[in-house]
């Protein structure tokens, strides 16, 4: 009986303590309308220029499969698979920071060429990273004849800030921007056994930032492809 009551009032503990996020997304339209014709591609980019500059690529490949999903008349070009075909203009530091300096890039014959054939019209690049504050708790664990086990509550916050800028390359223009702040409470409760009970921060910053961006981009808002 002592055994199950233990066992209900973690179970309730853990309900208590389940992870969350909050997160605000936030869109600036520098054009009235964007549009593209049937085989069109478009290219999602992380920014990795500095140490304090590493987008994740995970996040930058999470963006892009939702805008897959969500905008079927544009196809998403891979950012590995982008970076390998153009190296090197698009690696971390030789990359351009403002669509005018992309304009220089694209007076190479041979990028201007490749760009034409796969028919790119917008890049969106990703910037930014999630990082890890506010952390508090303790725990101890050990080990013993009678067996071992770890004790004791740790939380953490996890905050995600990310920007995506829109350039179109029919005009070297900046078109749009999309930011995405994501802060979720992830706790390490351990009876004997640790059990984590994460945020998924960057998972629900894409989830964001993701919807808006096919929404940014689709000719009918209220008929979106992306899934919930």
């Amino acid at each position: 009986m002592k055994r199950n009551l233990k066992l209900l009032s973690v179970s309730v503990l853990l309900v208590a303590l389940s992870a969350c996020t909050t997160i605000n997304v936030d869109q600036v339209r520098l054009k009235d309308t964007v549009a593209f014709k049937k085989g069109d591609a478009m290219v999602v980019l992380g920014r990795h220029q500095t140490a304090e500059i590493q987008t994740e690529a995970s996040l930058v490949s999470c963006i892009g499969g939702r805008l897959a999903r969500g905008t079927g008349d544009v196809r998403i070009i891979p950012e590995a698979e982008f970076v390998d075909a153009f190296y090197p203009w698009f690696e971390a530091r030789t990359a351009p920071l403002h669509p005018k300096k992309l304009r220089r890039v694209l007076d190479q014959p041979q990028v201007a060429e490749k760009i034409k054939e796969l028919n790119i019209r917008y890049f969106v690049w990703v910037e930014g990273s999630t990082e890890r504050t506010n952390a508090s708790g303790s725990m101890t664990c050990s080990i013993g004849p009678g067996g071992g086990g770890c004790f004791g509550f740790g939380t953490w916050e996890d905050t995600s800030d990310y920007e995506t800028t829109i350039w179109d390359l029919d005009t070297f223009s900046e078109v749009g921007r999309v930011s995405t702040e994501a802060v979720g409470t992830s706790y390490m409760p351990a009876f004997v056994i640790p059990i984590p009970l994460l945020a998924q921060v960057e998972g629900d910053a894409c989830q964001g930032m993701g919807k808006q961006l096919v929404r940014f981009f689709a000719k009918d808002p209220n008929a979106l492809k992306t899934s919930p």
